[in-house]
């Protein structure tokens, strides 16, 4: 099993970024995915989840409006389109999936099955 999320960098304030992740070991239209973040000395954060089929997306109130995800099942990639960047998005990005049918809140790490490796992304004022 594998989340080999990249896109990360540096911008400046307002700029955009895109994430991806490209899944492989599972079947990736079985699971739901998730984009967590932690910036250095903070727990690891929610910022957006989509379903199984894409027809289902959640955010973090904190990107709403600013963050979109996306999938495709074809290619087992789930994308992260990050416009209107702040510098309080700087953290590692992460990828992650559980199972559809699990019970749970969405935002919860604790219920994700597969995690990827990270992927840095710094804003700058």
């Amino acid at each position: 099993v594998q989340l080999q999320a990249s896109g990360g960098g540096s911008v400046q304030t307002g700029g955009s970024l895109r994430l991806s992740c490209v899944a492989s070991g599972f079947r990736f239209d079985d699971y739901t995915i998730g984009w967590f973040r932690q910036a250095p000395g903070k727990e690891r954060e929610f910022v957006a989840t989509v379903s199984w089929n894409g027809d289902s997306t959640d955010y973090a109130d904190s990107v709403k409006g600013r963050f979109t995800i996306s999938r495709d099942n074809a290619k087992n990639t789930v994308s992260l389109q990050m416009n209107s960047l702040k510098p309080e998005d700087t953290a590692v990005y992460y990828c992650s999936a559980r199972r559809r049918f699990r019970i749970g809140s969405y935002s919860s790490p604790l219920l994700y099955d597969y995690w990827g490796q990270g992927t840095l992304v710094t804003v700058s004022s």
